[in-house]
Order: structure tokens, then sequence, then C-alpha cells
């Protein structure tokens, strides 16, 4: 299989992995409407291939507090993906999923019920995103089990760099802004290693086997 650097990924490359961000985060703002019962609009996702100290910056500094559910990537394609949200975006859908039921005082200012309901939330996100990946590039994909954190966004991001020291130097941020009553926020970061970007293209015929 014809090798790809990502450092020097063309633009060819890049628009296909762009292609695969929208279609990815389209499906994920329905499966998010479903699941709300309510209408969410999206614009459309921004899509960046970054170095892993920029991503900070695009999610509103080291020091901005999220939550973000983290989750392994297995199968033919292998890696991490994490769904962030600032806490506003957080305690809005949360709100939304228990029908205004929680009382956001707990671990991170979420109680447990409110931590499961943000769990589910990012797992059916996520697992949307993956599906539709695995449905464009015909590839077996599939999610580890989800974990949620709360806490500086430098923090939370210290997880996939230590994966991203093993995968290569660049990932794939998607900004997606989607809204009910509100305008909401949230980013994918998916970190494939290096071998499954080839898997990627080769599949969609972009590059040889």
């Amino acid at each position: 299989m014809e090798e790809i650097n990502v450092e020097k990924m063309s633009r060819e490359y890049f628009d296909i992995l762009k292609e695969l961000g929208n279609i990815g985060a389209g499906n994920a703002t329905t499966a998010l409407a479903q699941m709300l019962q309510c209408k969410v609009d999206m614009r459309v996702p921004q899509v960046k291939l970054l170095e892993f100290k920029e991503v900070g910056e695009m999610v509103g500094g080291a020091e901005q507090q999220m939550t973000a559910i983290y989750l392994g990537v297995e199968g033919e394609i292998t890696g991490s993906i994490m769904f962030l949200m600032d806490m506003t975006t957080a305690k809005h859908l949360v709100s939304k999923m228990l029908m205004g039921m929680g009382s956001s005082h707990g671990i991170g200012g979420f109680t447990e019920m409110e931590l499961s309901a943000l769990l589910e939330i990012g797992n059916i996100i996520a697992g949307s995103y993956l599906n539709s990946l695995s449905d464009l590039t015909r590839l077996t994909i599939y999610p580890t089990i989800p974990s949620i954190a709360t806490d500086m966004a430098g923090a939370i991001l210290s997880v996939p760099a230590i994966e991203f020291g093993v995968y290569g130097d660049k990932l794939l941020l998607i900004q997606t802004q989607f809204s009910d009553e509100i305008e909401l926020n949230g980013y994918f970061i998916l970190v494939p290693d290096v071998d499954s970007y080839s898997k990627m293209l080769s599949s969609l015929g972009i590059i040889s086997q």
C-alpha cells in the first residue's frame, strides 16, 4: 500500500478528509436531534488538520473548562476519537436530555446522573460519526467503551497527546456549531494512526493498494 507522509499530505488527500468530516458531523447532528427530540440546525463544519499544540487554541485556550468523551477506535482503522464541549454546551445538552431534572452540583459541576447522560450523548454522537466513516470507507470500525472527563482543555487533551506521539504529527479537528434555541459548540478530534489514513484513502480509490 502506498505510504502517506501526513506532514506533506496533499490538498486532494485533505479534501477527502474534510468530506469525511462533513458527512460524519452531519450524521452525528441528526443523531443528536433524534436523541433530544427537537430540531437541531448545524452550520457547515470547520475541518482542520492540526498539530497537537494548535488544538488547545482552537477550542478556546488551554485553560478553557471543557467536558470531553473519549473513545478508542479499533478494527481496520485504529486510533482514538474525542468529542469536546464547552461547559455551556454540556449543561444545555444534559438539561435537555434530562428535561431540566439535573442539578449541576456534583463532580466537575455535574451529578452522577448528569455525567451518565453526557456519556450517553457523547457516545451516540461519536458512534454516529464512526459509523459514517465505516459506511463511506467500507472498513470495519468500532469504538471502545467511552470515558468522560471535565477539566481544563489542556489537561483533557493530554490524553490523546500520549497516543499522539505514537500515531504521528497531525490530527483531524472538526468544529461543529449546532443550535436548537441557543448556539452550541462541539469539537470532534480524530487521531488515526498513519496506516489508517492510508487505509481510508485507498478504500476510496484515492491512492493505490
